[in-house]
Parts: structure tokens; sequence; C-alpha cells
């Protein structure tokens, strides 16, 4: 039959994963780091999937292809609730762990290196420029930090390159209304602090700037 159904872009498919876990019904799946339609006749042509991919990779066509199969994707989703205790499309939280709603990240991917620079959650958009350890090294990252802000975070001594030129496209490109640096107290976090008032000078933007460090006993050192 001819019916609505989504069409992956694999060129632009940046690898994330974000739209296979918007499906609900478990018609994407990951296949040699890109996603892929797995299941036509899982696919309900409604499109979950198209609003959570950041590369603009996911797009409807008419064509021929099997007609959604409800029944099928009950059962599956039933399997994949007895081994994982969770039904497709639920939260899985611990009832153990109150902490575990006040989760606020908001957009994906977040690594530098990963992120597209002109991403809608970049409009208007509080940014925050973390130091990957700073999430295991200070408890209220989620609350304090996270909380209200579009995230990036990185390592400049393994990532080996530097972050100035695409955080300089990101604040160019886009309306950043505010950047914040979130850096641990480690010499090589420097290079996060540089990179970001390099990108600033580059950009010739007037961007509020705050850079906060953390200590490695997970206390603030400094907040400026």
């Amino acid at each position: 039959m001819i019916r609505k159904i989504i069409h992956i872009d694999t060129e632009k498919c940046n690898g994330c994963g974000a739209c296979a876990r918007a499906c609900h019904e478990g018609a994407i799946g990951m296949v040699d780091g890109k996603a892929r339609l797995l299941r036509e006749d899982y696919c309900d042509g409604l499109g979950d999937c198209l609003p959570a991919c950041p590369m603009d990779a996911i797009h409807f066509e008419e064509r021929e292809a099997p007609a959604y199969d409800a029944e099928a994707v009950r059962k599956a989703q039933e399997a994949r609730a007895k081994t994982t205790g969770v039904a497709s499309g639920e939260k899985q939280t611990s009832v153990d762990n109150p902490a575990d709603a006040d989760v606020h990240l908001t957009n994906w991917p977040i690594q530098m290196k990963l992120a597209p620079v002109n991403a809608p959650c970049f409009n208007n958009a509080e940014l925050l420029v973390a130091a990957d350890c700073t999430a295991y090294a200070y408890a209220g990252f989620h609350g304090e930090f996270l909380k209200g802000r579009v995230a990036l975070i990185g390592c400049p001594k393994l990532d080996g390159a530097s972050y100035a030129p695409k955080l300089m496209q990101i604040l160019s490109g886009n309306d950043v209304r505010s950047l914040t640096v979130l850096r641990m107290e480690v010499p090589c976090c420097g290079g996060l602090e540089f990179a970001a008032r390099q990108a600033l000078e580059m950009c010739g933007k007037d961007i509020p700037l705050r850079v906060v460090t953390i200590s490695i006993d997970g206390s603030i050192l400094e907040d400026k």
C-alpha cells in the first residue's frame, strides 16, 4: 500500500540515537553507528522521531510500504517490558533515589564534537559549557548549573582540539543569551575556559560570561 512513512538520511545522521529512543514502537534502531528504519510495519507515520533528531535527518515520504501493524508493535512492547521492566515510552526512575526526578537535561547530543552548530535549542539559550568531570565531581550539577540551560560537554585533554572555532560558530549563528563555563581546578580544564573566551572575542558579541571552578573534592573554588 502507499502510505506516509519516515525516511532517514544516513548522510546527515550523526549516530546520537535520539530518534531510536523517541520511537515508542521500536521501528528505528542503530546499525553501524547510524539510525535505520528496521521495521516498516512498526512505523505508524506519526513522526515522534522527527523533533528528536538534532540533524534534521528524518522526513516523511509517501511510498509503497507494509501497513502499520499495531498488534505486532504491542507484542514487541510487551516483550521489551518483560526484559527491561519498563514499558516502551516510559521513563525509568528509581524508587530508591528520589533525585532521579530532578534531571534537567533538555538537549541531545551534548558532546561538543557531536553537537550541530545550528540546533534550534541554541536560540535564546542560556549556554552551559561544562568539563565532563564536573557532573561527577559536583553533587548539585543538575539543579544548580544544568537547570534552564542548554549543555555542551568536553575534555580538552582527551579531545585534543580547540573548541574555540565551533563555539564561535554556535555563538555567531544563534541568539545565545549567556555563557557559563563549568570547569575543574585541574590545569587541562583551562583549555575550556580559554576556548570560551576566545570564541566570544571572535564572534564579536557582548554575551555575559560566567566561569565556575570546581575542586576535586566537589566544592566551588571560584565563581567569577
